[in-house]
C-alpha cells in the first residue's frame, strides 16, 4: 500500500513559480513510477509529468514541456514537480499518482495510487 500527500499548492501570478512535493509511505517507494496530473473545473484529469523509479526517464506533457521538473528523493520518500513560468491555463487541482511498472503512461487509470490534491491558482 503506497499513501499519498501533496503540499505546496497555492495562488500566484502568472509568470511565478510553484514547487509541488509529494510525500509518500510504504516501504515500496523506491520500486514504483510517479506522476503528477491536474484536474481543472470541468475538464478531465490530465496527464503532466512522470518519473521512473530510479529518476533515469521523465516525461512531460507537451503543454509543460520547458516549464515544468519532476524529480524525486527516494531517501525522503517524495517526489517533486518544480514549475515555472505559470500561466492561468495551468490553474487545477494537482494530483500525484503512484504505479507499478516502468512504462510511459499517460492513462490516470494505469496508476494504482492517488493523493488527494493540490490547488494551485494562477492570476492574470
Amino acid at each position: 500500500q503506497v499513501q499519498l500527500v501533496e503540499s505546496g499548492g497555492g495562488l500566484v501570478q502568472a509568470g511565478g513559480s510553484l514547487r509541488l512535493s509529494c510525500a509518500t509511505s510504504g516501504r515500496t517507494f523506491s520500486s514504483v513510477a510517479m506522476g503528477w496530473f491536474r484536474q481543472a473545473p470541468g475538464k478531465e484529469r490530465e496527464f503532466v509529468a512522470q518519473i521512473s523509479s530510479s529518476s533515469s526517464s521523465t516525461y512531460y506533457a507537451d503543454s509543460v514541456k520547458g516549464r515544468f521538473t519532476i524529480s524525486r528523493d527516494n531517501a525522503k520518500n517524495t517526489v517533486y514537480l518544480q514549475m515555472n513560468s505559470l500561466k492561468p491555463e495551468d490553474t487545477a487541482v494537482y494530483y500525484c499518482a503512484a504505479r507499478w511498472g516502468s512504462s510511459f503512461q499517460t492513462n490516470p487509470k494505469a496508476y494504482a495510487y492517488w493523493g488527494q490534491g493540490t490547488q494551485v491558482t494562477i492570476s492574470s
